[in-house]
């Protein structure tokens, strides 16, 4: 199990791109959080194996209709999570 925290930029919030990572991790069974940040990035802290982790990442760059990624940063994460969030905007 690995935990890796995304910081999403470019067209990312008011296109449903919370919605669409929420909806992504309860497919594959990650477990974490999502947030807009008030920068105008989008933040997601991410759990899961190895494999889940990275076709997070994969359908974060892809994005809902609508959004246009323009770079994702991946850190190292941190924290246990038991299911998959929504969190208000920080």
């Amino acid at each position: 199990m690995i935990t890796k925290r995304l910081l999403i930029t470019g067209r990312v919030q008011g296109v449903g791109f919370r919605n669409y990572i929420e909806y992504q991790a309860r497919q594959l069974g990650a477990t974490g959080w999502v947030r807009n940040r008030r920068d105008g990035a989008v933040e997601a802290m991410i759990q899961g194996s190895p494999e889940t982790v990275q076709a997070m990442i994969t359908r974060a760059h892809r994005g809902p209709p609508g959004s246009a990624v323009a770079e994702i940063t991946v850190s190292d994460g941190h924290g246990s999570y038991i299911e998959f969030q929504i969190l208000p905007t920080e």
